[in-house]
């Protein structure tokens, strides 16, 4: 990428400076990505120039305390609660007992729930590995050598609204940061024309909304920026992103203009950082006109590739977080779609597999995509829910008859990461004989953060950020890193 000034010689006459600042927020705001989008935005480097270099990495405010394995993070959220027992964790004793109560009175879920419901999905060993995975995903199911399953993660509660924030930001009720943000924050980002972390999220917002990833007291431009991926017109993604009517030359005037007026402003009012980080917005959002519609346009990618991944949003979003990841973004999740897609609290057996059809193919193709472009090894790929659900029948709610579905289950589920440091073809920790509860290296989500930060290059006890007189970190004060999964 080459150098770009932002002085111009454009005659400033023309813009009167007998005027109040407020005037010329509102006439030279349009054209820069939306005030309401800039200030979702992140620029990493204090740099006021427009270089962009992928190459060589832009810290945030926190170098690694090691030399990390990994550089990126995808992370694919299935958010509703996959069941394990229907994807990576086979129990033939759900089978053998079906129709049958099982003995877990004292395991509380959120609804009523009845007798054993085994699987209606056929599970088979794959690759070397052997790894169990069920006929919801054939496509994924082949690259599972690839792959670090965990079968042992528990989470505190089996609410979708405290278990998402749990897993996003390492605490349900509290405003704290997300995990996008305090990676953001410490590392940076490759590329200052693209945001640091971005969240893409098909049709309206999940559970939470934007709390999943907001960056609380750490500083606004490290919040991340949600993209819409339903919308196939690669214009329509970025409200605003272009100006069709004013010149790239008047933008320019324009924009050193306005960031000479914020840079008085800001001398008057050393150290607020609300507006050190709109001045890093301006910016990022000027510099994104020149990348952000080619980092969206996948119709770039050869039709071998499109194949690969295949149609539908799903698909579509996991081939724009590869081409994010490879232009610099250091923070990437997918969101199955708005509420709670793997929520199946009813016929299990056609929803799971109406979902998994839609993410099966383009979650294959991420892995093999990223593989023989040479990025696996340096991006962490990361797939969850918020927990998983019961190996029991969810009752109707007058409490007569059940539904075929199952109820949410927080006392242990599965989740799975490929690439970034972990070790491949590895099955870790288990459920017992039913798939309710984690008994073997159970792994908390603050154990998965601690590691996740571990991989990145940092130690969760020593990442902190110092608000309202004390020092907080992601994982407060709890985490282990999972040394048994790390390659």
């Amino acid at each position: 990428m080459h150098n770009q000034s932002f002085t111009t010689s454009a005659d400033q006459s023309r813009y009167p400076i007998d005027t109040s600042r407020r005037h010329w927020m509102r006439r030279c705001g349009t054209g820069f990505g939306g005030l309401a989008l800039c200030q979702l935005l992140q620029l990493d480097s204090p740099s006021s120039t427009l270089q962009a270099n992928v190459s060589e990495p832009t810290f945030g405010l926190l170098p690694p305390h090691f030399p990390g394995k990994a550089k990126h993070i995808i992370h694919v959220f299935l958010n509703g609660g996959v069941s394990q027992v229907d994807t990576f964790d086979p129990k033939p004793e759900l089978t053998r007992r079906a129709g049958q109560m099982l003995p877990f009175s004292n395991l509380q879920t959120e609804r009523k729930t009845g007798v054993a419901l085994p699987s209606p999905f056929e599970f088979k060993q794959h690759g070397e590995s052997g790894i169990p995975v069920s006929d919801l995903f054939p496509k994924l199911s082949a690259c599972v050598d690839e792959m670090t399953v965990i079968r042992s993660m528990h989470a505190e509660l089996p609410s979708h609204e405290m278990s998402l924030m749990l897993m996003n930001t390492g605490d349900m009720r509290l405003v704290r940061p997300s995990l996008g943000s305090w990676l953001t924050w410490g590392m940076g980002s490759l590329n200052e024309n693209l945001p640091g972390f971005v969240a893409l999220c098909p049709g309206g917002l999940p559970v939470g909304g934007a709390g999943n990833w907001r960056s609380a007291f750490l500083p606004g431009s490290f919040q991340g920026t949600r993209v819409d991926t339903s919308k196939t017109d690669v214009s329509k993604l970025i409200d605003h992103l272009k100006n069709q009517n004013v010149s790239a030359d008047e933008q320019a005037a324009q924009f050193a203009l306005l960031q000479q007026f914020n840079r008085q402003h800001l001398e008057d009012r050393k150290g607020e950082e609300a507006i050190e980080a709109r001045l890093k917005s301006f910016e990022l959002a000027f510099r994104m006109q020149t990348e952000a519609s080619d980092a969206f346009d996948i119709s770039q990618e050869p039709e071998h590739i499109l194949k690969l991944y295949g149609d539908g949003p799903q698909n579509r979003q996991l081939l724009i977080a590869r081409r994010l990841v490879e232009r610099g973004v250091r923070f990437v999740q997918t969101w199955h779609g708005e509420m709670q897609p793997w929520d199946s609290h009813s016929n299990i057996k056609d929803e799971h597999r109406k979902v998994a059809n839609e993410c099966d193919s383009g979650l294959a193709a991420l892995l093999i995509d990223l593989k023989q472009r040479g990025l696996l090894d340096q991006t962490l790929v990361l797939c969850t829910g918020e927990f998983g659900r019961t190996p029991t029948v969810e009752m109707g709610q007058d409490g007569s008859g059940a539904s075929q579905g199952r109820d949410h289950n927080h006392w242990g589920f599965s989740i799975w990461m490929a690439g970034g440091g972990v070790r491949r073809g590895m099955i870790y920790g288990a459920t017992d004989e039913f798939g309710f509860k984690a008994v073997e290296n159970p792994v908390s989500i603050h154990d998965l953060h601690a590691t996740i930060l571990h991989l990145m290059g940092y130690d969760h006890q020593r990442m902190t950020f110092r608000y309202a007189g004390r020092d907080f970190r992601l994982t407060d004060v709890h985490g282990n890193v999972v040394h048994p999964i790390l390659a």
